[in-house]
């Protein structure tokens, strides 16, 4: 079968179009046929690589696939060759106090799929059965590829993490993203007054057209936090969504209120901060790391998308086979929304 792989970590350079070999389902497994898949940060992260990650090379990346099913390994009952489905991209592989409580990505043995094992980067993948959920009729596959980690990571970091509120305020930077695109649209759906950051004119608009209250234009308005400061009458957001990291996080303590939260769920500027601590205790902010959820906030979420109450973001659809092109737009942050490849 043909994959978007890579034999070594690296920039774009390493990514190949290549033929690798078909898995086969193990018990209680399923074999996916992949219809389409879309792009993450994570996938750019994985590829480039990082001290203590280990992976079988050639390595394929792609958390969110949907497709149809291809073949049942032992023990699979409940499902059919050819039936449409998506995948849960967090696996647990074994079972511990955290999966007990239903706090599946804190499991030391939480995988993300495409991240510690092959993916959906593919035109095929093999998955457990756990993970399937039924695609619903009048949904395309890139449709139906397109929320499905941003959403669960969106809405574990602010329903469950943040603990968002109706009637509070949330502050996202970077309303261009996958994660933040679905995020606007969840924190509006609980009741929240929604200001946004983005970087042109186009994007500030279809981020009011998914709901942000308030957008501002970031390269326009560097000292973002002061206009923030101000046009919430000198008291801050209840709630700051920050996945950019390094370039970001002394405004976000700033844009904060008193008592106020930052909910954690990446870093695409970069790991390693510098923060004046005087604003975290000195305004009592609480710090939040959040990543994925748990197998049921995905039924939760997908839920919500399929009686579309949140909608799928897509910026655009390409095939697998131009996956290059698609990552060169991601990581010069070009998109808004999901970019979905199809094998």
């Amino acid at each position: 079968m043909k994959a978007l792989c890579f034999y070594e970590h690296g920039d774009l350079d390493v990514l190949r179009y290549a033929d690798v070999p078909a898995p086969e389902p193990g018990p209680h497994q399923v074999l996916v046929k992949v219809r389409a898949c879309a792009l993450n940060h994570l996938d750019v992260w994985v590829r480039r690589g990082w001290p203590g990650l280990k992976l079988e090379l050639p390595h394929w990346c792609g958390a969110d696939v949907a497709g149809e099913i291809a073949a049942l390994g032992e023990g699979v009952t409940g499902w059919e060759i050819g039936q449409r489905v998506v995948v849960d991209p967090g696996i647990n592989l074994t079972a511990d106090e955290f999966t007990r409580r239903g706090e599946d990505s804190l499991s030391p043995d939480y995988v993300i799929l495409g991240e510690q094992v092959r993916g959906g980067q593919a035109e095929y993948v093999v998955v457990p059965a756990a993970n399937l959920m039924a695609i619903p009729d009048g949904w395309d596959f890139p449709q139906a590829a397109a929320p499905l980690l941003v959403g669960l990571t969106a809405w574990r970091m602010l329903i469950h993490r943040a603990a968002l509120r109706a009637g509070e305020s949330v502050l996202i930077i970077g309303a261009g993203g996958g994660v933040n695109s679905m995020a606007i649209q969840i924190a509006k759906l609980a009741g929240a007054t929604v200001y946004a950051l983005t970087s042109s004119e186009e994007k500030m608009e279809k981020a009011r057209q998914l709901g942000a209250d308030v957008v501002l234009n970031y390269r326009e308005d560097p000292q973002w936090s002061k206009t923030l400061y101000r046009l919430t009458e000198r008291r801050g957001v209840d709630v700051v969504v920050d996945n950019v990291g390094q370039a970001t996080l002394s405004q976000s303590l700033r844009a904060v209120r008193r008592g106020g939260r930052i909910v954690i769920v990446g870093n695409t500027s970069g790991p390693l901060c510098e923060v004046d601590l005087r604003f975290i205790f000195g305004k009592q902010v609480s710090l939040i790391g959040s990543t994925m959820g748990s197998h049921q906030d995905f039924r939760d979420v997908m839920g919500l998308v399929w009686a579309g109450k949140l909608k799928p973001v897509i910026d655009r659809v390409l095939p697998l086979a131009e996956g290059k092109r698609a990552f060169e737009v991601l990581e010069r942050g070009e998109q808004f929304g999901k970019i979905v490849l199809v094998p």
